[in-house]
């Protein structure tokens, strides 16, 4: 019984973690297995062993072919920080085109030094599609002229609405549409 529940615990931890998480398994001085997504405390474990947890975002089977083919061949990286309203404009221009990104902030010293060294300073933001196509700054003609050249399309994808169950038909042999407009018989 306690493994079910342990399972299941493990497997809605599992689901609603992060997208990419670490997860923790330590043996404690007195032989106790824990299972943590935070690392063991010091001089606590006497066996460590840490798992990378690799999900897959709820809205990649929904977009479209041709924006998953680009995401695939040129990911977009968009290097932000607390820049105000210019770091906003550019986060809001990818997700108003519905592209796909990953953001990293230049506030921490590891970000900012691969900013360094890709772009040679650190100005925010800066736009990475793929490998070769930096941009610093933001200017929505030239990010929309490096996004349209890696296949992205050019306006974000048309939300697919659920399809509703057909109402049933009425009692006395009449038929509704599919549309449900249901106005005349043929």
């Amino acid at each position: 019984m306690k493994l079910a529940v342990f399972f299941c615990i493990f497997c809605m931890f599992a689901v609603y973690s992060a997208q990419s998480a670490s997860l923790y398994r330590w043996v404690d001085v007195d032989g106790k297995v824990h299972y943590t997504d935070q690392p063991p405390p010091p001089n606590a474990a006497k066996k460590v062993e840490e798992k990378e947890i690799h999900t897959r975002s709820a809205d990649d089977g929904q977009l479209p072919y041709a924006t998953r083919l680009a995401a695939k061949n040129f990911p977009v990286t968009l290097f932000n920080s607390d820049c105000g309203e210019v770091c906003t404009k550019a986060r809001a221009h990818l997700a108003s085109r519905g592209i796909p990104f990953g953001e990293k902030n230049a506030s921490s010293p590891e970000v900012a030094e691969e900013l360094r060294k890709l772009v040679g300073g650190l100005e925010v933001p800066v736009l990475v599609v793929g490998r070769a196509i930096h941009l610093k700054g933001y200017e929505a003609a030239a990010w929309d002229a490096a996004l349209n050249e890696a296949g992205y399309p050019r306006s974000a994808p048309a939300v697919k609405a659920k399809q509703k169950m057909p109402a049933p038909a009425e009692a006395k042999g009449g038929q509704q549409s599919a549309t449900g407009g249901g106005e005349g018989k043929r």
